[in-house]
């Protein structure tokens, strides 16, 4: 069979693929533009991809095209509809990155709520030294996060797992369900989307994007949350309206926010976020919560978890047709 990997590169060059190669001959690109993607797949039994767009033109093309891998959770990058009708599963992988994920919401929290970046940098400078006291506060302070509310929005596997360390640290959890549908079993309390906000010390996001999140915290929702609090998305950068959020950063409406996805991304050099007037309230990170070695690599097995057992169940079907 012939194997193709859109962009590879999205996975990071440090992830041995050779699991991958077991099946066939693998042509691995780093990116693939728009216009390139026809002529890449033509030939292709099975396409991999992380980010680049497979619509229907791209899929009619691949004439020998049986099997679709998609190496994130979110199936967004395809046409569903067109694939299904075409015959041609499209597989993801989910859970792969739940700890990856959880830790890093927890690195924006550290580094927001504790002024870890300022804390670090001043103790790196030659003021520390020079200052003769032993601590400094330099105006800055931080907040125990033992006895805060966490509002967690989408409260799926990873937001679950959140809610399990946020518990550990002292925190009360709340969240709202995007689906509408209970995910607790009754361990945590379950708001409607204002109340959360309302009374939330942090929000954290960790949602899909649909029909029902895009747009899901704009400046209605933003006004609601405490001038105190706290706003983290690791979910994806369109479901909050980001200019919104810079609006109530740079008023005082919000005390600060951690971003790890962007509705452009990579995040446009004259994006919003650069108009922020205190940096250090706003902490990015380049869409890294998916991607620890551990995860990364989990997610290669996966993938070719997917592609066996799709070849088994081909299998299954020829045996049981010859029958």
């Amino acid at each position: 069979m012939r194997l193709v990997f859109l962009d590879a590169a999205t996975m990071g060059g440090d992830i041995d693929l050779g699991p991958l190669r077991q099946f066939g001959e693998l042509t691995v690109y780093d990116n693939t533009r728009p216009e390139e993607i026809i002529a890449r797949i033509e030939k292709a039994d099975i396409v991999l991809l992380n980010k680049v767009k497979l619509g229907k033109a791209q899929i009619q093309a691949a004439r020998n095209l049986k099997l679709i891998c998609v190496a994130a959770t979110g199936l967004d990058p395809v046409d569903l509809d067109y694939a299904a009708e075409k015959g041609i599963p499209v597989k993801n992988v989910a859970g792969y990155s739940t700890d990856s994920v959880a830790q890093t919401a927890f690195l924006h929290i550290l580094c927001c709520v504790q002024q870890g970046p300022y804390f670090n940098e001043y103790a790196h400078s030659e003021a520390y030294p020079a200052s003769g006291l032993p601590t400094h506060f330099g105006g800055r302070y931080f907040h125990e996060l033992s006895g805060k509310r966490l509002g967690i929005i989408g409260l799926g596997a990873i937001g679950r797992k959140v809610a399990a360390i946020a518990s550990a640290f002292g925190m009360e959890v709340v969240y709202f369900s995007t689906s509408g549908q209970e995910r607790a079993g009754g361990l945590y309390r379950r708001l409607d989307l204002d109340e959360l906000l309302r009374t939330s010390d942090l929000v954290t996001i960790h949602a899909p994007l649909n029909d029902k999140t895009r747009g899901l915290i704009g400046k209605a929702g933003l006004d609601k949350m405490k001038a105190s609090a706290y706003l983290f998305n690791l979910g994806r950068g369109a479901i909050v309206d980001e200019c919104a959020l810079v609006d109530a950063l740079n008023n005082n409406r919000l005390a600060g926010a951690g971003m790890d996805v962007f509705s452009t991304e990579p995040l446009p050099a004259d994006h919003c976020y650069h108009r922020v007037k205190d940096k250090s309230k706003l902490f990015l990170t380049p869409h890294i919560a998916w991607a620890s070695i551990e995860a990364r690599t989990r997610l290669v097995a996966m993938m070719a978890d997917n592609i066996s057992q799709y070849i088994a169940s081909r299998s299954g079907d020829r045996s049981r047709a010859g029958k």
